[in-house]
């Protein structure tokens, strides 16, 4: 099963093996998509291995969750045959293909604006309840993070509205029903939620249940609004590890450069210091030249990144706010699984200590004690590697804008330094350095 890799835990691993989760689509909600085996495929052989799955229905084109009558009103006891059908198609075929499903139950864009006048949980479009009887309104104008939606309050330890808990419940059962068989779904309460934890708490408490009485283990987490990911939101995932199997720290991917890097150090070691360390997963990386949150180049320096914070998932998010599966991130994800090949980071650590002559945001270290070295150099340029005395060293450099490696060459080592200048003084590289055989005088 997927679990978190026993000689590593801030990784993954399934069928006894260690892995790194690679990934990027055209959409979050994949499953509504209409071409979706040929992108999965598309995916699959690029070398990427994991997809985001919101189980969100407000673009056009999708379908909702329940079936409708002739009345125009949906009845929230029927299942949408299309909606279910769709989706565990692409349960199914990333099954086949080896691709990791990451499910974010609530999406709260959803449940706002105008989504929520479509939405079949607005007691103006369904035949079940009346908003007096589920204490809802028909029109939500705020933006979600305003949480005028009392949709996020309904469990005991809230507002304790059982009509419309009800039909939550039937809804998450329908999920698990379709997802607890298998081995390569990970479940993620929330899309960027700041609502109470007891809200998440309780979504996670039931799927663990859920799949508890049917003999099998699940791995949840939430994905809390703060971009900061050391805010004291956040501490309501990583202060409870038996709840929270692992972190999604896609929010991070707001942040920029060095401030980016030392963010997850800080959150890593954290996690490290409760002795109870978990994988840490960016299921959307943000940064596109059409989008908000940064350029092309953030996003593709943030996916490095995170690989080499530590962390055991990347994903670019969907346009326009990420590079998707573009023609970029694809050579993006290729190299990353190049490297990754030549380089298992599940054996490596964090080694920054290791750089000198480094500018903010200019190199980024791992190790593999008594293996090597890996160097990751956004911008090109010239730092210098601590190593320990060894008779020879050679370097490998990735050129990761054509996903290929250049012809090693073998490393000079003075007073227990590596000079390391990319070949070419532009440009995004990685350096594998090796280490030789015997000790070096």
């Amino acid at each position: 099963m997927l679990k978190p890799y026993g000689k590593n835990p801030f990784y993954w691993e399934r069928h006894g093996r260690p892995l790194l989760l690679v990934g990027g689509s055209v959409e979050d909600n994949l499953f509504q998509i209409p071409d979706l085996e040929e992108h999965l495929r598309l995916l699959a052989d690029t070398g990427g291995n994991y997809i985001r799955c919101t189980m969100s229905s407000r673009d056009p084109g999708d379908v909702w969750p329940f079936e409708r009558g002739e009345s125009g009103l949906y009845d929230l006891n029927q299942p949408s045959r299309e909606y279910w059908s769709r989706f565990e198609r692409c349960v199914e075929l990333c099954k086949e293909l080896g691709i990791v499903v990451q499910i974010e139950i609530w999406d709260r864009f959803d449940f706002a604006r105008e989504p929520w006048q479509a939405n079949p949980f607005n007691p103006a479009n369904n035949r079940n309840y009346s908003g007096a009887e589920a204490r809802l309104d028909t029109e939500y104008a705020a933006h979600p993070s305003e949480r005028q939606n009392p949709f996020f309050r309904t469990v005991p330890k809230l507002e304790n509205n059982a009509v419309l808990l009800n039909y939550q419940r039937v809804f998450v059962d329908r999920i698990l029903k379709r997802t607890l068989p298998h081995d390569h779904v990970l479940y993620c309460m929330d899309n960027e939620t700041n609502e109470s934890p007891e809200w998440g708490r309780y979504w996670a408490e039931y799927i663990k249940a859920e799949a508890k009485n049917l003999g099998r283990g699940v791995f949840c987490t939430e994905m809390w609004d703060a971009h900061d990911i050391n805010h004291s939101m956040h501490e309501a995932t990583w202060r409870h590890p038996d709840l929270y199997g692992f972190c999604d720290i896609s929010q991070n991917n707001h942040q920029s450069g060095e401030n980016h890097y030392k963010n997850l150090i800080r959150f890593r070691t954290r996690l490290a210091m409760t002795n109870r360390p978990r994988p840490l997963n960016n299921v959307k990386i943000y940064g596109a030249d059409s989008g908000r949150y940064g350029n092309d180049r953030d996003g593709t320096e943030r996916f490095w990144r995170n690989v080499f914070a530590g962390c055991a998932s990347v994903r670019f998010h969907r346009p326009p706010t990420g590079i998707g599966l573009s023609d970029l991130a694809r050579t993006h994800i290729r190299a990353m699984r190049s490297f990754v090949g030549r380089f298992p980071v599940q054996q490596s650590r964090v080694a920054n200590e290791r750089l000198s002559q480094r500018e903010p945001n200019e190199a980024f270290c791992l190790i593999r004690p008594g293996q090597g070295s890996a160097v990751y150099l956004p911008s090109g340029g010239h730092v210098q590697l601590a190593v320990p005395p060894r008779d020879s060293y050679r370097v490998h450099w990735l050129d990761i804008a054509r996903a290929e490696w250049r012809d090693p060459g073998k490393a000079v080592l003075e007073k227990g330094l590596i000079d390391l200048s990319t070949p070419d003084p532009g440009g995004s590289w990685v350096a594998v350095v090796e280490e030789g055989g015997g000790t070096g005088r």
